[in-house]
């Protein structure tokens, strides 16, 4: 199967990334390369595209999409949490703008035997990198229920939780639970039949709560945001881009944090806690897709973008409120 990702949010992402010829850019998400293709038709000639991803197909496919402009792209076969060891060893100390598109690909739900789908017959898998150790299938077969009624919960918020844990539990003590298949037919027999025929797909949230939990998406994220203001210059944007509430709680936290100053006591006459404003938020609110990006790609309804851009220092910036 090709690796095909409609980029989400794609005028929108080029407008608050302000991409100019000679820009250096980072897409920490490259996946089939999207937006950064658009990127890198904005900052030629000069300009530097380096593009991350943990999954070697999306490199490769990158790769091709990308040759035309060979010679300013880098890709990195990594996660994004390693933004700031990698660009150190590409001797990159500052860069221009950077874009985590988040969630999972087109293409890694559309491939069955990647094991992400509820709606394919696959291996328990579900790992955006293959030569990460722990996959699905280790962590239904071999986590405390607990642990797992915890990691549904929390990363699918899915309210019957305890219950699917239990039918798991259940049925892995009678055998091995291997396959995709296997998975949904206990979530169906877990969730009682009044709440399958509400909502969507049974198995949706305990999928993608798997998911997150496999490829420590959300630990990723946070290790990832803190790096790429650092790295950032003056002046610098970020974008993100993402797909549900944890990853935009996530977001909006850490722009909140970097965007306040001064936490002294206000009847301190001097600050003596040091810390300053590095960043300015730009989008109050997150931006969402237009209508007619919706009625192309269903895909994108639930995509929110937010946007910070770097302060010099000691730059005092104005307050803004994140919603």
């Amino acid at each position: 199967m090709d690796f095909q990702h409609r980029p989400v949010l794609l005028a929108e992402t080029l407008e608050y990334l302000q991409c100019r010829p000679g820009s250096i850019i980072v897409d920490c998400t490259v996946g089939g390369a999207g937006h950064a293709a658009a990127v890198a038709e904005r900052i030629r000639p000069s300009g530097r595209l380096i593009g991350f991803d943990q999954d070697a197909a999306a490199i490769a496919a990158a790769g091709a999409k990308l040759a035309v402009y060979a010679d300013m792209v880098t890709l990195v076969h990594a996660n994004f949490s390693s933004l700031a060891a990698s660009l150190e060893q590409l001797a990159i100390t500052a860069v221009d703008g950077i874009l985590f598109d988040l969630g999972i690909s087109s293409y890694q739900l559309d491939t069955p035997e990647r094991g992400f789908s509820y709606q394919h017959e696959a291996p328990l898998d579900m790992r955006m990198d293959p030569r990460a150790e722990v996959s699905a299938r280790e962590m239904v077969n071999e986590l405390p229920e607990a642990e797992l009624a915890k990691i549904i919960a929390e990363y699918g918020e899915e309210r019957w939780a305890k219950r699917i844990a239990a039918f798991i539990a259940a049925e892995r003590a009678r055998k091995a639970i291997t396959t995709t298949g296997e998975l949904v037919d206990i979530i169906k027999k877990a969730i009682p039949a009044a709440a399958r025929r509400e909502g969507p797909h049974p198995a949706r949230r305990t999928f993608q709560s798997l998911r997150i939990a496999v490829n420590n998406e959300l630990g990723a994220l946070e290790k990832a945001l803190g790096q790429a203001i650092a790295v950032l210059r003056p002046g610098g944007r970020l974008c993100v881009i993402s797909f549900h509430s944890l990853e935009d709680r996530i977001v909006k936290q850490v722009f909140r944090e970097y965007a306040s100053g001064c936490t002294c006591p206000p009847q301190l006459p001097v600050c003596v806690c040091g810390k300053q404003k590095t960043i300015e938020v730009i989008t109050r609110k997150p931006v969402l897709p237009a209508a007619a990006e919706l009625a192309e790609n269903p895909r994108a309804r639930s995509a929110k973008l937010r946007v910070a851009e770097k302060l010099p220092v000691g730059s005092r910036g104005s307050e803004v409120g994140i919603k």
